[in-house]
């Protein structure tokens, strides 16, 4: 892997430790224990999650330690630690006793806020990403070669005493990571050096309701027990039936009463959306599947696997339900459903008992356009994706986001819409994770070339480029050429509901001693249900100075739920340190065009007038930058 040559201008530097053992008291060395933890953790559990149960396992790992040889001390403690981080990770079974780290910490607690470390570059991206892949020991064998610096004969001692079945396993598997060791020391893995933002309040006013009105109805059924009869005011009191009896929910359930649109509809509606989509497939006439379909829908058994995207209710539907397509795709059959608020995909395998399982799937999709609607996943198996495409599609395509001046393939269909399979992106055609490649979906509709991604949903994210308040769908080389660098980026927003990602070049900077000219992009995933937006700066030095054409940008800083590089507030400011080619480092940042004068301040310090700023300083300096906007305001780089 390439050495970077940018990192974020934000957060402190973590020190790095000697390899010898430490022989001080292990209250000294609460930091080390804490971030050992919180790389062992998977990162499954969340980023606040992390951080508290890290800080939980080291301060129950220090209190344990009476008794230990002091010269061994912080050994027996990190121990410990190793050992309470895989027993987080074990899986909750039945009839065996859990342990206490499968639960979330008691202590410590924090109400109203989420916590986590200070986000860096692309490398320790790539680092989350690979340990999220691996087993438990596997991210411990790495910590303990990587941050520790034991050799393998004490890594394999310290995987045995934590109850590690087979440690030789775990260090060969942790051989395969690519990820240098130096960026486990990095400050996005400093679980004592935080960022704090608050939760969502309104998340937080519902669940504060819904326990009020859950403590409401036991109190209520608790009343009606009570109540001679059956509880329901005497035997001649009226009520309505059952819901599973209401008249409208069997309705819904019944095959007879979907509702299809016929073929032609959509070319003489004023609108284009899920809503004039033709019911397709070969087996819409199949009562059977239909009814299989709709009761799973209604009421999902233990065999069926659910899922929804954030945001998406999951619940039954509120009528009969419009059919889009009823089919036998690859070794399942698959039916799709729309509500107007969801689309919904039940898949059965094709030739099994459909007792034996079936999948359940929920996305939102309330408000579509002609472009959202455009394509649907219908099939996702062993790394590959077969779209059901929207009638008015007449060209579909295959285009490697990676490669910016190759053509897009042709991508054939059958007569009902549905695509050949095609490698999913990130992976190679054999199924295996990677990014050398990002196969990308492209439609045409007689007016434009869209260009669409699978993020592991039901429905497809389109990409684009242009400023916030005007972006379009990405046509021209130069921003073909800036995609190449962003993808291997998306999967930082993968499995969050996103509709759109758009890329916005908004400073185009002269670098230092000659070393050519590097671009600014503030990168923005919107999702269908309104909040929980991702937004990263990104900065793209030279191809030639930082590993080709297809090499991510360096990712500046992120925000989550932040209005930045939207249509709201179309502005960004963000910064690097950047090494020359000379071996001197630069603090280098670059606003929008909104802002007037920018400021660093500790490490490197200076101010300049205009949107680009370019400071000498120091390797490990993190500055404060902040902007002077044309009308006088001041604010902060994304953070």
């Amino acid at each position: 892997m390439p050495p970077r040559r940018a990192v974020p201008s934000a957060g402190r530097p973590y020190a790095q430790w000697p390899g010898e053992r430490v022989e001080a008291a292990p209250a000294e060395h609460y930091a080390r224990l804490v971030r050992i933890a919180y790389l062992v953790l998977a990162p499954s559990l969340g980023r606040n999650r992390r951080v508290l149960s890290a800080h939980w396992m080291a301060q129950r790992a220090l209190a344990g330690r009476q008794g230990a040889d002091p010269g061994r001390a912080y050994a027996h403690v990190r121990l410990r630690v190793v050992r309470s981080a895989l027993e987080a990770g074990l899986p909750l079974l039945r009839f065996a006793r859990p342990r206490r780290a499968q639960f979330p910490p008691v202590v410590p607690q924090v109400w109203g806020l989420r916590l986590f470390p200070h986000s860096c570059g692309a490398g320790e991206l790539a680092l989350e990403q690979e340990l999220a892949s691996v087993s438990g020991p596997c991210r411990a064998a790495h910590v303990l070669r990587g941050l520790e610096e034991l050799d393998d004969a004490e890594v394999c001692r310290v995987l045995d005493a934590a109850g590690v079945a087979d440690p030789r396993a775990a260090l060969l598997e942790a051989g395969s990571l690519t990820a240098p060791h130096t960026l486990l020391a990095s400050p996005e893995f400093d679980p004592c050096s935080l960022q704090v933002r608050p939760t969502d309040p309104a998340r937080r006013g519902r669940r504060t309701r819904t326990v009020l009105a859950g403590v409401g109805a036991l109190l209520v059924c608790g009343t009606l027990l009570l109540m001679p009869g059956d509880g329901l005011g005497g035997p001649s009191a009226s009520s309505a039936p059952l819901y599973a009896r209401h008249r409208t929910a069997q309705q819904a359930l019944d095959p007879a009463a979907l509702h299809r649109v016929p073929g032609g509809l959509w070319r003489g509606s004023a609108r284009r959306d899920f809503t004039v989509w033709p019911t397709r497939g070969d087996r819409t006439g199949d009562t059977r599947l239909l009814g299989r379909a709709l009761a799973a829908w209604a009421r999902p058994g233990p065999a069926v696997v659910s899922s929804a995207t954030p945001g998406t209710p999951d619940g039954p539907p509120m009528g009969p339900p419009q059919l889009l397509y009823a089919g036998e795709v690859g070794e399942a059959a698959v039916v799709l459903f729309h509500d107007g608020l969801r689309v919904v995909r039940y898949a059965e395998p094709r030739n099994a008992d459909p007792s034996r399982g079936a999948a359940l799937d929920f996305a939102r999709v309330d408000g579509a356009d002609a472009v959202a609607a455009s394509a649907l996943v219908v099939e996702r198996r062993a790394g590959r994706i077969r779209y059901l495409t929207a009638p008015w599609v007449r060209e579909a395509g295959v285009r490697d986001l990676l490669a910016p001046h190759a053509v897009a393939r042709p991508l054939s269909r059958d007569r009902h819409g549905v695509t050949d399979p095609l490698a999913g992106p990130g992976t190679e055609e054999g199924g295996r994770a990677d990014c050398r490649s990002w196969r990308a979906l492209e439609v045409r509709d007689g007016a434009a070339a869209r260009l669409m991604t699978d993020l592991g949903e039901l429905t497809p994210v389109r990409l684009t480029s242009g400023t916030p308040s005007a972006p379009h769908d990405v046509t021209g080389r130069a921003e073909r050429e800036s995609w190449a660098r962003t993808a291997c980026l998306l999967p930082a927003v993968r499995s969050t509901g996103v509709r759109s990602v758009n890329s916005w070049p908004y400073a185009k900077q002269r670098l230092p001693e000659g070393g050519g000219d590097a671009l600014w992009f503030c990168t923005r995933a919107d999702t269908w249900r309104g909040s929980g937006s991702r937004v990263l700066a990104q900065f793209q030095a030279p191809p030639e100075l930082s590993g080709g054409a297809g090499a991510p940008g360096a990712v500046a800083a992120r925000a989550e739920d932040s209005p930045d590089c939207g249509i709201r507030r179309p502005r960004v400011l963000a910064g690097v340190l950047w090494k020359s080619d000379g071996g001197r480092w630069y603090v280098l940042a670059a606003g929008s065009e909104q802002f007037a004068s920018l400021t660093a301040t500790g490490g490197a310090t200076g101010r300049v007038d205009g949107r680009l700023l370019a400071l000498p300083t120091s390797k490990g300096d993190r500055p404060r930058l902040d902007g002077l906007l044309a009308d006088g305001s001041r604010v902060d780089s994304l953070r």
